[in-house]
């Protein structure tokens, strides 16, 4: 059974309910852990919390996410990801599988590229990148309603997510899961 650790920021909680949905959908092939980042873990604008880190270092799979602010992550995110060089240098984090996950407040706000970014993080840290598989249009349940296939992107109206976003975002997570246990197994 895969572990799987889902680390993101949320500044209105709507991503946090993305990372809750997601844990649920990963939910019926492994476990998965919420690791927030919050304000706490800033000092002097670098992140500080290395049990946050170490509890990604034990996990199969890591799941990133953050809204997409000013076309990328947002600065909390990045200090995170800034704060995992250590880690780089030593490819700790090689062979886990990695995802990622977004929302903006336009149907395209430059989502794609805070996908991107999260793509080229996991691929600095070796890690193997799963995308969506759900090809846009052709759904029956009309998943991946924004199209794009490198991870979920949302728009949201205030708090309220389109249903179809939140069946996404657990699909991914059982996605997620099932890779990361059909890998950590053998």
């Amino acid at each position: 059974m895969a572990r799987l650790a889902i680390v993101y920021y949320s500044a209105t909680g709507n991503t946090h309910r993305l990372a809750e949905t997601i844990r649920e959908g990963a939910g019926k092939h492994g476990e998965a852990e919420l690791c927030r980042i919050v304000g706490a873990d800033m000092d002097g604008g670098r992140f500080r919390n290395e049990s946050l880190l170490q509890r990604l270092d034990a996990a199969d799979g890591i799941v990133f996410g953050s809204p997409t602010f000013m076309g990328g992550p947002a600065a909390q995110f990045k200090a995170f990801a800034d704060a995992t060089s250590e880690r780089w240098t030593t490819q700790l984090w090689a062979d886990k599988v990695a995802a990622g996950f977004t929302t903006g407040s336009c149907l395209n706000g430059d989502q794609s590229a805070t996908l991107s970014y999260f793509s080229i993080l996991a691929s600095q840290h070796g890690m193997i990148w799963c995308g969506l598989d759900i090809p846009s249009g052709y759904d029956p349940a009309g998943r991946n309603r924004l199209g794009t296939q490198l991870g979920l992107a949302t728009e949201t109206a205030g708090d309220a997510f389109v249903e179809s976003d939140l069946v996404t975002a657990a699909h991914l997570g059982a996605r997620v899961a099932r890779l990361a246990a059909r890998l950590s197994s053998g």
